[in-house]
């Protein structure tokens, strides 16, 4: 049975941070960003929503029809400088989030600079199912619904990988690491950047 899938709106932002905040409050990176767990609980919600209004006001948020799951995609011009140093991006996200958490805008800043540039692709920011219904292939499905609009168009995609479950997940829809591993600083977890060359349509 298929995974009805829709593009969210304004009015699901609500639905779409709770989503990410339950869905990432113990990825490993989110621990990083957020090492204390009472300090997680009051600023995570609030990174989560930042992140979706950027990609509310700049690219497109899909979201299964049972509100299980959702998807936050980027499209990146060709001529996108992911890693531009003067970027206020990631300063602005620390001071609306938490101000006194540097490592807020450092993660930004870190995975900026690995960001590939020179050709337009999508960019997979974060997806996030419900922890009920992990293992069920939603997320798969919010995936691939891109991933084939990505091959008739002739697009790549990118994304980083916050675990190694995850990281397996990508290259079985055909990721592949696209560079050098990124290690969080003052030991923190990996990330793995993925890049995925659009497929050959086989004719039907």
């Amino acid at each position: 049975m298929g995974v009805a899938i829709r593009t969210a709106g304004e009015e699901d932002r609500d639905l779409v941070v709770r989503l990410l905040d339950e869905a990432f409050r113990d990825d490993p990176v989110s621990a990083w960003v957020f090492p204390g767990a009472k300090d997680r609980r009051a600023h995570h919600p609030g990174l989560m929503a930042a992140f979706t209004d950027i990609v509310l006001a700049a690219g497109r948020i899909d979201v299964t029809e049972d509100a299980s799951a959702c998807a936050l995609w980027m499209s990146i011009p060709a001529d996108d400088h992911g890693g531009d140093a003067q970027d206020e991006g990631p300063s602005q996200v620390r001071e609306a989030v938490d101000p006194d958490n540097e490592r807020i805008e450092q993660i930004g800043r870190l995975t900026a600079a690995i960001h590939p540039s020179g050709r337009a692709h999508e960019y997979l920011w974060m997806i996030g199912v419900a922890p009920g219904r992990q293992g069920e292939g939603l997320g798969t499905a919010l995936i691939e619904s891109v991933l084939d609009r990505c091959d008739r168009e002739g697009t790549p995609a990118y994304l980083e990988a916050s675990s190694a479950r995850s990281r397996r997940l990508y290259e079985r829809l055909g990721f592949e690491q696209s560079g050098p591993v990124l290690t969080l600083p003052e030991g923190g977890p990996a990330m793995w950047p993925m890049w995925r060359e659009p497929r050959a349509r086989k004719n039907p």
